[in-house]
Order: structure tokens, then sequence, then C-alpha cells
């Protein structure tokens, strides 16, 4: 990797270091303040319109997800 990707990367993750803090901040100070219930309400009209305009798909993606832990055991038995 040439030093310029390495400076470009090591500045993309202080930036996110940085944010991480803020991020941090923002839900110690927000968090309390918010109300369950209101933010259910406020969510219920985009929650119906996926319900109304999106079928739910016939299977619950447990057989790809059980596909996808054996594929990573195998790989932490290869190493």
């Amino acid at each position: 990797m040439d030093h310029e990707k390495m400076a470009q990367m090591k500045q993309w993750v202080e930036a996110w270091q940085r944010a991480g803090v803020r991020l941090e901040q923002l839900r110690q100070s927000e968090l309390p303040l918010i109300s369950t219930s209101q933010s259910l309400l406020a969510l219920a009209d985009a929650y119906e319109a996926c319900r109304l305009h999106f079928s739910p798909q016939p299977y619950s993606g447990l057989i790809e997800q059980q596909a996808w832990f054996e594929k990573y055991r195998a790989m932490q038995g290869a190493t």
C-alpha cells in the first residue's frame, strides 16, 4: 500500500474516532429524553407502508444464516 493511501486511511480512522466520541456524547445526552411511545407512533406510518407494499418472504432466512455459520466454522477450523 502506498504512503498516500495509508495517510488517507489514517485520516478516515481518526475522523471516525472523533465521530465516535461525539456520537457517544449525543447518545448519553439525548437517549434519556426520548419517549419510546412517541417514537413508536412516529414510526407507525412507515411500518404500515412497508407492511402494505412488501409481502413477507416465504422463509425467515435462518437457512441462509446457518449456511454462513457453517462456512465460518469451516474457516475457523482451517486456520
